[in-house]
């Protein structure tokens, strides 16, 4: 049997960020918080080994910037966080393209105005079986995003 193609969406927000992983047929395959719980917070090593045991065939990291009015320090730990994401994908070989929330949001049909109840509400209509939350919303509609860009490039059934 071969195995299913997956596809990843990287939302890099230090707290509210996430990486979801969705497969060919658009199944949620796993959905994580970067930040985790008090009780068991997520490692880069964690982020690490997801990406490499699910070797997604395209991610998308959110292409991001500091915001006006955004603190120093919130700015900062933002700024290293994406710059941890592009790393990891990197260090993972998960090849990998970088859209702004603008561009994947118009073609998920989910403008926000960066309202993170817009996005997560599409994704939980994508997705009525997963338990969507501020932290993968995002997430989960890049990697679905991530399946339909390359289904449209490389059509076809898994090789």
């Amino acid at each position: 049997m071969t195995e299913r193609r997956t596809f990843a969406g990287v939302d890099p927000g230090h707290q509210s960020g996430g990486i979801a992983i969705v497969d060919e047929l658009g199944n949620v395959v796993i959905t994580t918080s970067l930040a985790g719980t008090k009780v068991s917070p997520v490692t880069d090593r964690d982020l690490f080994d997801i990406l490499v045991e699910h070797s997604p065939s395209l991610a998308m990291l959110e292409r991001v910037h500091a915001m006006p009015r955004q603190g120093v320090s919130s700015s900062f730990k933002f700024g290293a966080s994406y710059g941890t994401c592009r790393t990891l994908l990197t260090c993972a070989l998960v090849p990998f393209e970088e859209p702004t929330p603008a561009h994947w949001q118009k073609a998920m049909q989910c403008m926000s105005g960066g309202d993170k109840r817009v996005t997560r509400a599409a994704a939980q209509r994508m997705f009525p079986g997963t338990k969507v939350t501020h932290a993968n919303a995002d997430a989960l509609l890049l990697a679905e995003y991530a399946r339909r860009i390359y289904s449209r490039r490389c059509p076809g059934p898994v090789a």
